[in-house]
């Protein structure tokens, strides 16, 4: 069984969202299940600090030993903050997907940017059915 924070908001797509750590900020990264699923993560490429993003459009590549996959922007919004720590060490993602391994902190243009996004218990009736 995965891990999954009731404080953070989620993505049908496995990526989670905290609105909490830094004011006028989310950070995010991809979810436990999306880490157990991917294996041993062994390059992550990120968005550059200063990138526009919109909600739902690939920003980079997460690529492990069994797969390479997307990443997608939870939110729509300006890149404030990237994880450098990920470009030695990918592999904080599997050993703590939702605090070291955090990817990308954007700046949201307008709005509650957690709107529309999963709850815990929504988030989890997705995986379970997986």
């Amino acid at each position: 069984m995965t891990d999954t924070p009731e404080n953070l908001r989620y993505t049908a797509e496995h990526e989670w969202v905290d609105a909490a750590v830094v004011p006028g900020r989310i950070r995010f990264g991809i979810t436990d299940f999306a880490q157990a699923a991917l294996g041993d993560i062994v390059y992550v490429s990120l968005p550059e600090v200063g990138s526009t993003v919109s909600a739902g459009t690939t920003i980079g590549e997460i690529e492990s030993t069994k797969s390479v996959s997307d990443l997608y922007a939870p939110v729509s919004g300006t890149v404030v903050a990237r994880n450098a720590a990920l470009e030695s060490s990918p592999d904080l993602i599997n050993s703590d997907p939702y605090g070291e391994g955090w990817m990308v902190e954007v700046e949201p243009t307008s709005g509650d940017p957690t709107d529309g996004l999963l709850d815990a218990v929504a988030y989890r009736a997705i995986t379970a059915s997986a």
